[in-house]
């Protein structure tokens, strides 16, 4: 479905970001991998990538929370000289906290990470795709941006400006033959959703028609779907991976 295509996708390390690397380089693309810091197992699974789907795995590592590596990352990718056919920005953090507790520093983070400066990198891989044509960018949400959640009041915030975001880049890039579209994950079996308590897990769950965890191949999916030439009719919208929690 991706064949001679490139991506970008940020959070490759672990969870849907590495799911989304596994299925783009499955169908074909080659991939700008970027996560925070390298580690051994990462390197060897992009040349496992590699080796069993011919396809080009570069790896790109910066700190979402530094403007200077962010754009240092962008300069990197730009220096491979390769057209930029999709972006998927998928790493990104919570500070879980009640609304009377959350602290200014949290709120500052959490936003920096999940909303700053995925538009700044946008902004920058943007000028890498308008050379082509049937682009397509995907971002990441969550059903709590949509819903809101009980002691997630700066992430759901954080992920709802990603829908709003959403909707505009849509509006402005699609005359320059970009998509934009965001898929809103709900309780997925991720190092994220590891720590939750359990008694809090099976309530939110409970609310779901398909009473399980997501897995993270079945967001990385319907990231594909966005992605493929599938979807070349569909943008501005906001795609919810729940199992029927809403």
């Amino acid at each position: 479905m991706l064949r001679d295509k490139t991506a970008v996708i940020t959070g490759c390390l672990q969870g849907i970001g590495r799911a989304t690397l596994d299925i783009f380089a499955k169908n074909g693309a080659n991939v700008f991998a970027c996560c925070q810091h390298e580690t051994e197992e990462f390197a060897a699974h992009i040349r496992s990538l590699m080796q069993n789907h011919q396809v080009e795995i570069i790896p790109i590592y910066f700190d979402l929370l530094d403007d200077e590596s962010i754009k240092q990352a962008a300069r990197d990718i730009q220096k491979a000289k390769k057209s930029i056919d999709i972006l998927v920005n998928i790493a990104g953090m919570t500070r879980d906290s009640l609304f009377s507790m959350i602290t200014m520093d949290q709120m500052k983070s959490v936003f920096q990470v999940n909303f700053f400066s995925q538009i700044l990198f946008s902004q920058y891989i943007v000028k890498l795709m308008l050379k082509n044509e049937n682009c397509s960018i995907i971002n990441i949400s969550s059903i709590s941006g949509l819903d809101g959640n009980p002691g997630q009041l700066v992430y759901a915030a954080s992920k709802a400006a990603i829908v709003a975001a959403t909707k505009t880049m849509s509006a402005e890039l699609a005359p320059k033959g970009i998509r934009v579209n965001a898929v809103a994950p709900g309780v997925i079996d991720t190092p994220m959703t590891a720590v939750v308590p359990e008694e809090a897990m099976d309530r939110l769950l409970m609310k779901a028609d398909i009473k399980r965890k997501g897995m993270p191949d079945e967001v990385a999916n319907a990231i594909l779907y966005l992605a493929s030439d599938m979807s070349s009719f569909v943008t501005g919208q906001t795609i919810r991976v729940d199992g029927g929690i809403g």
